[in-house]
């Protein structure tokens, strides 16, 4: 059973603009240190950048009928497994916001999209939730 869905857009010309602006401050605030090593890695950062924000915000969005008040941009963290695919994971609030929207006898499953079509990065969340075994 879906318990939430979220997407969002972001400009990859506005990250660049915050990037040349704010530089470590703005990751620092953003990205969690696992992200920021994938940043540093990449050629794209711009790209690389907006699609964890996107993501971030997508949470946000498909947890909106969980108490958001605690939570943080730390609390989402999108990482590439070994196929390049986003693997998200949910912690601190964001993961209590999504435990409280589950039934009981169910586990939680996340799953993040994200598409990249310069200059714009877009990311898909859905929360889901599926009977224990």
């Amino acid at each position: 059973m879906i318990l939430g869905i979220g997407h969002d857009i972001c400009d990859q010309r506005r990250i660049a603009e915050l990037l040349n602006r704010f530089d470590t401050r703005f990751i620092n605030r953003i990205l969690t240190k696992q992200e920021q090593a994938e940043l540093a890695k990449r050629n794209q950062k711009e790209a690389y950048f907006a699609g964890r924000f996107a993501v971030k915000e997508a949470v946000y969005k498909a947890l909106a009928g969980a108490d958001q008040s605690n939570m943080r941009w730390h609390h989402a963290a999108t990482l590439s497994n070994g196929s390049g695919a986003p693997h998200l994971t949910l912690s601190g609030a964001c993961l209590a916001g999504a435990e409280a929207l589950l039934p009981a006898g169910h586990v939680l499953r996340v799953f993040a999209s994200i598409s990249d079509e310069p200059p714009y990065s877009s990311a898909f969340v859905v929360l889901s939730a599926e009977p224990s075994q």
